[in-house]
């Protein structure tokens, strides 16, 4: 190994990074920068059972927002609904308003909002790779803690790859 190696990289698993401020998780327990959207989960303010699957795509701006089993959002109409916008709030609590709007693509002024800054129009985006992923992320809440290795996991390799 390198001496300038740092620790981390020595380990097969990398810290999560915490966020920028604490987050509520009840109304919006799942929210990532991946596959070229900000997308998320959200809950129905009207039905307990209900959740959307929420995306805004980097660059075009695209909008979706679907229930889990892909019943469109009845207010999402050429304009974003309440869980798109729950969700861009909370990308910013965990994310930080420069790296969301950077990965979306978007210049946001001073004091400005990142909804306010978006144009995009609605696309359907299908809802089933978001919410699985949601949901693996809730079975690993439910792994007892350990410093052992998940058995799953452990094709990521434990050194730096030689390229």
């Amino acid at each position: 190994m390198d001496a300038d190696e740092t620790a981390w990289e020595r380990r097969s698993v990398v810290r999560v990074v915490p966020p920028v401020e604490p987050r509520k998780l009840a109304k919006v327990p799942f929210v990532e920068l991946a596959d070229g959207r900000l997308q998320g989960v959200v809950s129905s303010g009207s039905d307990i059972e209900r959740v959307y699957v929420s995306s805004i795509a980097a660059g075009t701006h695209a909008l979706s927002c679907s229930t889990n089993n892909n019943r469109p959002c009845g207010a999402l109409h050429g304009y974003a609904c309440k869980h798109l916008r729950l969700l861009a709030d909370e990308a910013v609590v965990q994310y930080g308003l420069d790296r969301v709007a950077r990965y979306l693509r978007v210049e946001v002024p001073d004091g400005g909002s990142l909804m306010s800054c978006l144009k995009g129009q609605p696309e359907r985006t299908p809802a089933a790779v978001v919410f699985s992923r949601f949901l693996r992320h809730l079975a690993y809440l439910e792994v007892p803690d350990s410093t052992e290795p998940l058995a799953e996991l452990h094709w990521f390799p434990a050194t730096r790859v030689v390229r």
